[in-house]
């Protein structure tokens, strides 16, 4: 009789015997590896362009096709999201995106505005 082929899609079968643990490389000279590539700092470095703290919080978007109803949508990074179909609604949500923005927490941050 012939032995049965194991099955395809089984882990490896472990071993009784213990073998031998294998030695690690050359930690010094030509033959060691390297860390990094040479000329590549692995240190990281302070952004050398600070950030000038601006960008965009609040989103306007308008549809208007030919004579089909106009669309707008307003949403804001503080999680405001509105939308409008029809001229006099789409006109209103313009209104209330230009009032938001005076109002908005992520934009007029009354932090340090004493100070200043």
């Amino acid at each position: 009789m012939s032995t049965p082929t194991p099955p395809l899609k089984s882990p490896p079968r472990t071993t009784t015997d213990p073998r031998p643990a294998i030695a690690a490389g050359a930690t010094e000279g030509r033959s060691a590896p390297k860390n990094a590539a040479e000329g590549v700092l692995s240190a990281l470095r302070p952004n050398p362009r600070p950030s000038t703290e601006r960008r965009p919080v609040a989103w306007l978007s308008i549809y208007a096709p030919g004579r089909a109803t106009p669309t707008a949508r307003s949403w804001c990074a503080c999680g405001r999201d509105r939308f409008a179909a029809g001229h006099k609604r789409a006109a209103a949500l313009i209104a209330d995106h230009a009032a938001h923005r005076a109002l908005c927490p992520l934009r007029n941050c009354q932090e340090g505005r004493a100070a200043a």
